[in-house]
């Protein structure tokens, strides 16, 4: 298992902020893994394990190891009359195991296209999008626990999914690295056109098919998002907040364009992005950072930004916001810090 000193990271997170991690490895098996957690040189390091680095800020240097699993198996291991059942390597980008599924007819990730990040991050963050969770296909988590290197499976009901959380965010955060997620798919999928932006584009096709949902997916994204090749920026920044939906009637009574979508009973969530350009952020750049002009949940890094820059910017908006809606909004991305 070869390790480098010294990493440079700045092409390993697409926000491109500069950072180096003091040592790092990218692991191509479980062996792998094991034996880089039983190395004596990194015993008593703290350790970060990164996926695409679609979804990390970093606020300055990594004084550890940087762990990048890059298991890319992906093999069948049941089928019944309905469904198909797909262990997948950690290492897997997530956009391309999307397609792979799409490309042979089976149904449940196809809504989840265009989405940057490796498959091990898709249970960590609960990815959604469009009318879709990763929950919705989860069924099983393979993981090394980083202090005993013992292999550990769960189920999906024990990863304790909700909106952009689970377990791995919560009592398992930085305890556990990812090798291996199992998805159930559709033989005989059901075509998802619950969302409305999905439904508008393909109002005049008849019968879509997965390839049809795939596209207009990507050519949605494509038209609101930046690629993070032409700009840096981390997707969407700020989770949606979810208040009480008497609170959410309230600010729509003064605010009638507001979409408001239903969550648990009793609670609705708001477009992050709608509170962001209420309080006049959206096109915005101070110094080097600032908002897309076309979707202000999308924070961008131009060259020369710095992490704790970025991070300054996005505790203004979160203020701002707070100030004027009287709501938090939540940072989605990781903030990673080094002692």
């Amino acid at each position: 298992m070869i390790a480098e000193s010294d990493k440079d990271l700045k092409r390993l997170n697409t926000l491109g902020l500069s950072a180096k991690a003091a040592w790092y490895a990218a692991p191509c098996s479980v062996r792998d893994i094991k034996e880089l957690l039983n190395d004596s040189r990194f015993a008593a390091m703290q350790k970060l394990v990164l996926g695409s680095g679609s979804n990390t800020l970093f606020s300055g240097d990594y004084n550890g190891l940087v762990i990048h699993p890059a298991i890319k198996e992906i093999s069948i291991t049941e089928i019944s009359d309905t469904t198909i059942k797909l262990k997948v390597g950690a290492g897997v980008d997530w956009d391309k195991f999307v397609a792979y599924c799409v490309d042979r007819g089976w149904g449940g990730v196809e809504n989840l296209s265009g989405i940057p990040g490796c498959v091990g991050a898709s249970p960590v963050q609960n990815i959604g999008a469009y009318g879709s969770e990763a929950k919705d296909t989860i069924e099983l988590v393979d993981y090394i626990d980083i202090s005993t290197c013992e292999e550990r499976r769960i189920t999906a009901a024990e990863c304790r999914f909700g909106y952009r959380d689970s377990i791995f965010k919560q009592k398992l955060k930085g305890k556990t690295i990812i090798t291996f997620v199992t998805f159930e798919l559709a033989l005989n999928p059901i075509i998802n056109t619950t969302y409305a932006d999905v439904k508008e584009m393909l109002s005049s096709t008849e019968n879509p098919t997965l390839f049809d949902i795939r596209k207009a997916i990507i050519d949605i994204r494509t038209a609101k998002l930046p690629d993070p090749a032409e700009i840096a920026n981390a997707g969407s920044f700020f989770k949606n907040p979810i208040v009480e939906e008497s609170f959410a009637e309230k600010i729509k009574e003064s605010n009638p364009t507001l979409r408001l979508y239903p969550s648990s009973p009793g609670y609705t969530k708001i477009p992050a992005a709608w509170l962001i350009e209420q309080c006049g952020f959206k096109g915005v750049r101070e110094s080097n950072v600032g908002v897309h002009q076309n979707h202000a949940l999308v924070l961008l890094a131009y060259e020369g930004a710095t992490g704790r820059e970025l991070l300054e910017f996005a505790q203004k908006i979160k203020r701002t916001v707070k100030a004027r809606f009287s709501i938090d909004i939540d940072m989605e991305v990781n903030v990673t810090v080094s002692s």
